[in-house]
């Protein structure tokens, strides 16, 4: 099922592109998902979380974004808010990027962040 509110999140173009083709290693599954959320850690208090799953509990919201099927926990909601998430290569170094509004600094390698109180 998935969520009639806004998602979050918005996917760029690349970011699309590479979550389907992480999600087509997985087959047709329908209980396959793209979990993205945030967790304690880091240098600046908060990490971003972006992985394949197939679990969903009662604290998740059901997303599709452009065909991508995305669950995200209540929780990380609030701290994703308006968040871009792209996907670059760049130097041969590939990975998902975190454009978030709502963070107040982000440490260099841009994995994790400070949010904004």
């Amino acid at each position: 099922m998935t969520q009639t509110t806004p998602c979050p999140v918005q996917l760029t173009e690349n970011a699309v592109r590479r979550l389907k083709a992480v999600l087509a290693k997985h087959g047709d599954a329908p209980e396959v998902r793209i979990r993205v959320g945030v967790r304690g850690g880091g240098c600046h208090g908060l990490t971003y979380v972006i992985d394949v799953d197939t679990r969903v509990t009662d604290k998740d919201d059901l997303y599709e974004v452009e065909g991508v099927p995305l669950v995200i926990d209540r929780k990380s909601r609030q701290f994703l808010e308006g968040t871009v998430i792209d996907y670059s290569f760049q130097n041969l170094l590939a990975g998902f990027t975190f454009h978030n509004p709502n963070a107040e600094r982000s440490c260099g390698c841009g994995t994790s962040f400070a949010p904004r109180l």
